[in-house]
């Protein structure tokens, strides 16, 4: 099978690594892909907004399947399109894609069906927002309903932070993606994130993780896309993983089928674990970036005959196989990051890696026959280990190994694990 993978992160690399792997893969096409991707794919210029030139692309290329990395393809409709020319194809269409493109539509939805999740509401107006902020009290959650590529969220521990947040969200900092601002309950929890493939009708639960939002140690600055995720999260037990399925990702299979807009592809459900069990903090309608990474080097199983089924609502003929092992990934970024930060720094030769680690390229490029960094999140240096110490020892032994001098980690991924022993 000829596959045409799209995107250009860490989540794809990590995608089209483990896609190699597959006996039923003839090869692989990524567009626009990276230099790590590249190792594993053939990197085609292609406009990937552009949806006619990627059909045309797979027209006379062959392409049997196309695998959607990131989210914003998925909202623009992509998937429709390709579909529509009858092309198999993983990610949802842009109508089920809303699960992510809008924080406000998700909210309805578990209000509809009982999905357990924060009180919440949505403003289009600044001054509504900030009279709901000062009625509720702190802390409170101010959200950008659209896509802010993992930024539009601020968790506010006082009400002059939510007051700043929703200035921030309607004076356009989030461009067409904070019109609207979806306000709602301050969670008190764990966060894990909870990975299911959905081809409309069947769900197959993956696994389990946990990311690093916060920029600094100890959970400190601003939030990122994620600086860092381990697999499996313990506080994801078995009776932890049965609730979320039947309380949280079944209803809202069976909901978004009744409303017209079947799920097809991976729901990556972003759960808080409170004293009253788990609750839904926003779905992602694509794999994590950090999580895939630390997904694919768990995953036993073939993965393309996997994200197939899931396209192809053949999901109740296949199974899933997950090493016990650990795998955790700490992401070095450029200096500045989340803010700005230079672009195009000189990164050295990468160290190489033994069947335990990998490092997969998240913002890279190469100039003159170096490797750049060229994004705010730049490598995730990963690693597998049969505890999670080992895991981190292992990352960070890698990590200590690159140079780049504009590049800053943190040095406590994988914490609360540790902390639980």
């Amino acid at each position: 099978m000829k596959v045409l993978l799209i995107g250009s992160g860490g989540r794809e690399h990590a995608l089209a690594w483990k896609l190699t792997q597959s006996p039923k893969l003839t090869k692989l096409f990524a567009a626009p892909g990276n230099p790590g991707i590249g190792e594993h794919a053939e990197l085609v210029t292609l406009d990937v907004d552009d949806q006619t030139a990627v059909v045309d692309f797979c027209r006379s290329e062959g392409i049997g399947f196309v695998v959607v990395g990131p989210e914003a393809p998925l909202v623009a409709g992509l998937a429709d399109r390709l579909r529509d020319a009858g092309i198999a194809t993983f990610g949802p269409s842009a109508a089920a894609a809303q699960l992510e493109g809008s924080k406000g539509f998700t909210k309805d939805l578990c209000a509809r069906y009982g999905i357990p999740t924060g009180a919440y509401e949505r403003f289009t107006d600044a001054d509504a927002a900030k009279a709901y902020v000062r009625d509720q009290g702190a802390p409170i959650v101010i959200k950008a309903d659209g896509l802010a590529a993992g930024k539009g969220v601020t968790v506010a521990m006082t009400i002059d932070e939510a007051i700043a947040a929703i200035d921030d969200c309607f004076s356009g900092a989030f461009g067409a993606a904070g019109a609207e601002v979806v306000v709602e309950a301050f969670l008190d929890g764990e966060e894990a994130s909870f990975f299911c493939l959905s081809d409309g009708k069947t769900a197959l639960a993956l696994a389990t993780a946990q990311d690093h939002k916060r920029v600094g140690d100890g959970d400190t600055g601003p939030n990122t896309g994620g600086m860092g995720a381990y697999s499996p999260a313990p506080i994801m037990t078995s009776d932890m993983v049965e609730r979320a399925m039947k309380e949280i990702i079944e209803p809202t299979i069976r909901g978004m089928s009744e409303m017209g807009h079947p799920f097809t592809g991976v729901f990556f459900a972003g759960l808080m674990i409170t004293e009253k069990g788990p609750e839904l903090i926003e779905y992602n309608v694509r794999f994590g970036d950090p999580e895939c990474q630390v997904l694919m080097m768990r995953l036993k199983s073939d993965l393309l005959p996997l994200l197939y089924a899931a396209a192809t609502g053949t999901l109740d003929q296949v199974s899933t196989e997950w090493s016990d092992d650990v795998a955790l990934t700490v992401v070095m970024a450029s200096k500045g990051y989340p803010g700005s930060y230079d672009k195009n720094t000189p990164i050295g030769p990468l160290p190489k890696t033994a069947d335990h680690a990998k490092i997969f390229h998240a913002g890279t490029a190469l100039k003159d026959g170096g490797l750049v960094a060229t994004g705010g999140r730049v490598l995730n240096v990963t690693a597998t280990g049969r505890t999670v110490a080992e895991a981190q020892a292992k990352a960070y032994a890698l990590v200590d190994q690159i140079s780049w001098e504009n590049g800053f980690c943190r040095r406590d991924i994988g914490w609360r694990a540790v902390d639980r022993g």
